[in-house]
Formats: structure tokens, sequence, C-alpha cells
């Protein structure tokens, strides 16, 4: 009988193997094996030999004691993607392996620290999108900035407004140009989570992205989750997210008042305050009625002749809203000589990289140990620490 790897866990190698975007077949080229012995090992009918789990472990990054854990068990909510329609299934199974990473580094660091408390507006929303009305929608959004004691101006930084909300907030590589954001409240955890592509280089998109991702949150938290697998529902359901977005980031009165006479110009003159994009501000116009049909469109003809399509003025200008919950937490944890740097990724089972990406940190920082006094154990109350968010 040829030896294999005690303790193996199957599961776990699919999880792997589909976070780090390989096909079965890729994954057997990388280590030398069969197509037919990694689906053996994937589905539990055979461990793989000592050194095919060290090639394993080398090609997929991961520690060997990764895969000698099950797979932690979850129930199904509802994920929404944002620009789902063209990623490929490929992207989406990615990003949800390496966002139930993120979910096990959260449940470790929420046994040390406290995190903001969940306070997120819960209006009374239709079951059904389909009876829910922009008028309503423009209402909600109203409703959620008066929630957040916003007023009427611009927020100064949305993804630091959620997480102050209690929200986890995180921008990693998705892998996937056609995948912008998802988001899914969480009510095992009681909270809600939201996933941007760091990929994505306009700081005014990105901020749209997270304001769609929170109109989610709000009008669609208790959706089912079937309707998404159709089409019209999906397209339904964004465009809802989009028109919330819209709304809560440009208030209606305040941007008319500021917006006056529209042209490309006067857009990009106000895109540093409003940190939105131009063509966001253009489709905000004709909501609030600020442009007729005909105005709108000639306003797209002249942004398609000056090549703004994929690249506005300010676009390279404008920083990142970048959260910093998680990365803070770790620091937190390290200055107080709680967790060691260099240890922390041994206690999650997964790989530095990976860690320091899902959580923000600067690439390196859990490379260097220095002599700590460790907690044993972590968790128990006494340990806990309060994190002190920053103000909006």
């Amino acid at each position: 009988m040829r030896p294999g790897t005690p303790g193996f866990h199957g599961e776990r190698l699919r999880e792997a193997r589909e976070a780090r975007g390989l096909t079965a077949a890729m994954l057997a080229d990388l280590i030398a094996v069969t197509r037919a012995a990694v689906s053996q090992y994937e589905s539990g009918t055979q461990s793989p030999a000592p050194h095919v789990m060290q090639a394993i472990a080398r090609v997929l990054n991961l520690p060997v004691d990764f895969f000698l854990s099950p797979s932690p068990v979850s129930p199904a909510n509802v994920v929404f993607y944002r620009s789902m329609s063209s990623a490929t299934k490929r992207a989406r199974t990615r990003a949800e392996r390496r966002y139930g990473w993120l979910r096990q580094v959260v449940a470790f660091l929420r046994g040390y620290i406290q995190f903001p408390a969940v306070r997120f507006p819960s209006f009374d929303v239709p079951s059904d999108p389909a009876a829910l009305t922009e008028t309503t929608i423009e209402e909600l959004a109203s409703a959620a900035r008066r929630h957040f004691r916003l007023g009427d101006g611009p927020v100064s930084n949305i993804a630091w407004l959620l997480e102050n909300h209690g929200a986890v907030v995180t921008r990693c590589d998705l892998d996937a140009g056609s995948l912008d954001a998802f988001s899914e409240w969480r009510e095992d955890e009681g909270m809600p989570y939201v996933i941007l592509n760091a990929a994505k280089e306009s700081a005014a998109r990105s901020r749209f992205d997270v304001a769609h991702e929170l109109g989610h949150m709000v009008l669609h938290r208790h959706l089912p989750r079937l309707p998404q697998r159709e089409d019209h529902h999906f397209k339904l359901i964004e465009h809802q997210a989009n028109c919330f977005a819209s709304a809560f980031l440009l208030p209606a009165e305040a941007f008319r008042g500021d917006i006056g006479v529209v042209t490309l110009d006067r857009c990009v003159a106000l895109k540093s305050k409003w940190r939105v994009s131009v063509q966001a501000m253009l489709m905000r116009a004709r909501q609030i009625d600020a442009v007729s049909e005909d105005q709108e469109q000639r306003l797209w003809i002249n942004l398609g002749r000056r090549k703004w399509r994929t690249r506005e003025p300010l676009d390279d200008v404008l920083p990142p809203e970048n959260p910093k919950l998680l990365a803070k937490s770790i620091e937190l944890l390290v200055r107080e000589n709680i967790v060691d740097p260099v240890d922390l990724p041994r206690q999650l089972r997964l790989a530095q990289s990976d860690v320091e990406e899902l959580t923000g940190l600067p690439a390196g920082f859990l490379g260097v140990s220095e002599p700590r006094i460790k907690l044993l154990g972590g968790g128990d109350e006494h340990n806990v620490i309060p994190f002190d968010p920053e103000t909006e």
C-alpha cells in the first residue's frame, strides 16, 4: 500500500486550487500527477504521498497544515456581485474561496478585538424587488444619510464610514477585470462584508462600488437567494443598487445647487469635492432632471470624443479610500505583544502573503519577528481589546 498523508482533507485541496484560480488539470501538471489523481485527492478516496503533498503545498503556496483541517461549514447567504453578468464562474469561485479565508481571519481577530458595533439602517423594504420604486429608493438613500448623520455634503470616506458602523471592508486582488466588488450580510456572524477589487484604478469608481454594496445591504439584505440566478432579477437589483449609490453620494438638492449648468468641465471641477466620476454625475444629473434627455445624450457623445469612457481626468490624482480596520487590528495585537507577526499565518493556516493582502497590511509586515509575550489560546472575555474607530 502506497503511503499517503494522514489527516488529509480532500475538500481543502479543492478549496485551495479554486482560490488560486486553477483547474484540476492545471494543478495536475504543476505537481506532476494525473488529472485522475487530483480528482481522487479531492474526493477523499486517496490521499497524496508525502512528496506529492509537499509539491501541493509549494505550488498552492499554503502550509501543509491547511490541508490537515476540515473546511469550516457555514450557512449559505446571498452574495451580491457587482458586474457578475460578465465575470466568469472561475473568477467568482476564486473570489468566494478567498472570501472564506477572510472570514477565517476575522473570526480569529474577533477573539481578541472588539470590533465596532453593527449600526446599519434597517428599513421596511419590500421583499420583492419589483415592488421597489426609484422614488422609494431615493427616500431610503436620504434616510440612510440621516441614520449615519451625514448631512447633505460629500461623504468624506465611505469605506471608513462602513467600517465604523460595523462592516468588514477589504480591498484585494480579485483577479478579474469584470468583477468590481461583492458583498454579503452574514446573519450567522451578525455583520456585513464588502470586498473591493484592488485592481480598480479609479478611486471615484471604487467609491461608487462601496456605495453600491451599501445599497444592497439597505435594499436587498433579506432577499431570497434564488432570484439572483435569473438574469432579469439580477439586472433589476443591480440597477436599484446603482440608483441608491447615486442618491446616497449625490443628494439631489445639494448636488443640483452645485452643478448648475451641466457641462463636462463643470463635472470635472466638482469631482474633487464629491469624489464621484464624471459619468456618475451625468447619470445623476439626468435622474434629478438637471438635464434633459437630449442634453444628456450630447454630453455622453462629447465624453466619448474626449476618450473619458475608461479613463477620466483626476483618476490618477484622487487617492483610493483604503479600509483600515483589519490592518489596525493586527497592528494593535502585535504592538501589545499578543501575537507574533511571523506566527500569525501559521495559526491561521494561511500564507503570509494571503493574510497581508486580505487585511490590507503592507507586504512583509508579518515577516519580521521580535521576542514577544503571547497569550495562550485567545478569545477569553477578559482578553478582548476594544477597537476604537476613528470618526468618519
